[in-house]
């Protein structure tokens, strides 16, 4: 529908945080007013005299497009850029990964876009452009939530600017992209673990281009990357490694952390990191039907497994009652990735174990110790409605900062002022480091130990192979007692 009704309002100036936009308004015939925003003023200046000039030229208004025929652009096909096949490689990629692997998907495209952009004046700051990409354009259920000003403009600006999809084959180009990966946001020099894993993702984008036929090669592949020499650290610090005496005087101090019984309430779940050697995500995801946690009478022998309370069963009379090896099978993983990452809108993802099937266990026999700690445990605070042992009084799945908060707290309460001070289990991770020093050191195999710890031989005797602490001075006495001999 055509219409002769046309008014043209001032151009409307955006003041942004940094910089400003312009924003051309009209409205044609009684539908809603149209609009257009400009990173410069000139283009909007050209772009509202063009309307005026239909108008003086008795140019009737489309009542959907909100143009004159004079301002139709013919059709034509629009080449393909960089920014529309990062959104849709994203899309493919979305359903089937994992909370972790998104996060790591969408922070590295949008790292590397705002580089594959045209040079023109009006550009938006980076970390603008960032925030536009993570939080509205890259994740597929979130494009259509509706956007800030300051956000719109920063969009349209990459829309505007982003270099077409071949172009790429350009060295320049990409080398543009794999400078913006080695810089954190403040130019100073990235890790080279995110260098790495940023790279991994933007080379992974160009293969699918490849694959699809949009690209005759891998630009990456042609091009000689200049790399810094930093060393990647793929071996445990040794100075983190707890001996048994400091991991067991740690989790007594956890029990003194903590309002509300919050320390006491997260020991055992320390334990399982420490004599399980689990993981973070593999300790929350631990249900009370993943445990075998066998007890018995010490006087007679009876089994007195399947009673948690301490109380004479099977015609037992005595009170003596001692721990066996236990085992846990373990099945679930639930890793801290956040609420925005998950299909299911919780904080912590719900996963197959790590390098394992779906539904295939791993099984972690466990010593006595801890199989008195998880009866404690399960004794005094029973478990979820799902069967998790580990859960904040809620019932809700402990988040990582809780429990980092507690540990952190722990380590000034069990470890000395100088051990404090030092790497020496800075992390609950540690824990596990610690387990499986202590694994290796005592002489396990290395394939058994592997087993229990979920990694391949190879990774294992590569990145975990590390004494414990205070255990170099009986490495040097058994030197020294070579040398005499």
């Amino acid at each position: 529908m055509k219409s002769y009704d046309v008014k043209i309002w001032n151009i409307q100036v955006n003041r942004l945080t940094k910089g400003k936009s312009y924003t051309v308004r009209w409205k044609v015939a009684k539908v809603p007013p149209f609009s257009r925003t400009f990173v410069t003023r000139p283009l909007a200046d050209n772009f509202r005299s063009d309307l005026k000039q239909a108008i003086n030229a008795g140019e009737p208004f489309d009542t959907e497009t909100g143009l004159p025929d004079s301002l139709v652009e013919e059709p034509k096909e629009e080449a393909l850029t960089w920014l529309d096949f990062a959104m849709t490689y994203v899309k493919m990629k979305w359903p089937g990964a994992a909370a972790k692997s998104r996060t790591s998907m969408v922070d590295a495209l949008a790292t590397v876009t705002p580089a594959l952009c045209e040079e023109v004046p009006g550009r938006p700051e980076d970390e603008l452009l960032r925030d536009a990409l993570r939080d509205y354009l890259l994740p597929p259920d979130r494009r259509e939530r509706e956007r800030p000003e300051e956000i719109q403009c920063a969009v349209a600006w990459l829309e505007c600017n982003s270099v077409a999809l071949s172009r790429l084959a350009e060295p320049a180009i990409v080398r543009a992209g794999l400078d913006a990966i080695g810089l954190k946001m403040d130019g100073k020099p990235a890790a080279v673990t995110t260098m790495r894993r940023k790279r991994s993702v933007f080379f992974n984008v160009l293969q699918y281009a490849v694959e699809l036929e949009l690209l005759d090669y891998n630009p990456i592949d042609k091009l000689r990357v200049r790399s810094r020499r930093s060393k990647v650290v793929t071996v445990v610090d040794r100075r983190v490694v707890v001996n048994p005496k400091q991991a067991r005087q740690l989790l007594a101090a956890v029990t003194y952390i903590g309002e509300r019984g919050r320390g006491p309430r997260m020991r055992a779940f320390f334990a399982c990191l420490y004599f399980a050697a689990l993981r973070p995500g593999e300790a929350l995801g631990l249900r009370a039907q993943d445990c075998n946690l066998p007890e018995v009478c010490e006087a007679c022998g009876l089994d007195l497994t399947h009673d948690f309370n301490r109380t004479p069963v099977n015609g037992c009379e005595h009170e003596q009652v001692k721990h066996a090896w236990g085992l846990l099978s373990l099945e679930k993983n639930r890793p801290a990735a956040g609420k925005r990452w998950t299909d299911s809108g919780q904080a912590h993802d719900e996963r197959a174990l790590k390098h394992r099937g779906e539904e295939e266990p791993r099984p972690v026999p466990i010593p006595p110790e801890l199989v008195g700690i998880l009866r404690e445990h399960i004794r005094t605070y029973g478990v979820g409605e799902d069967g998790r042992i580990f859960s904040s009084r809620k019932g809700n799945v402990i988040g990582s900062a809780a429990y980092s908060k507690v540990w952190r707290e722990a380590r000034a309460v069990g470890l000395s002022p100088a051990q404090a001070a030092s790497p020496l289990a800075g992390r609950p991770y540690d824990l596990r480091h610690a387990g499986v020093s202590l694994w290796l050191n005592a002489g396990v195999p290395a394939p058994e130990v592997a087993e229990r710890a979920g990694h391949s031989v190879d990774v294992l005797l590569k990145v975990y192979a590390k004494c414990i602490d205070g255990q170099a001075d009986v490495v040097n006495q058994r030197i020294e007692a070579a040398l005499s001999a």
